[in-house]
């Protein structure tokens, strides 16, 4: 079995996040501030370097105020 953070869905959802991150009209750094990481976390989001659980994913939905089902 391939490793979800190389497939095609785990691109899509990077993409649905920076598109998130954007229309919020929000920096990486801010982003990281509200959620009390580093802005270096939120970068390896976005380059798809790292995967996310379903809680860290409803974090980030509440920071771009979306619906989780917009994420998935």
């Amino acid at each position: 079995m391939d490793k979800t953070i190389f497939t095609k869905a785990h691109k899509d959802l990077v993409t649905k996040l920076i598109r998130a991150r954007k229309a919020a009209k929000l920096k990486q750094s801010d982003v990281a501030k509200k959620l009390g990481r580093t802005q270096s976390y939120v970068s390896k989001i976005e380059a798809g370097q790292r995967r996310l659980d379903t809680v860290q994913l409803s974090e980030l939905a509440a920071v771009y105020k979306k619906n989780l089902r917009y994420f998935i």
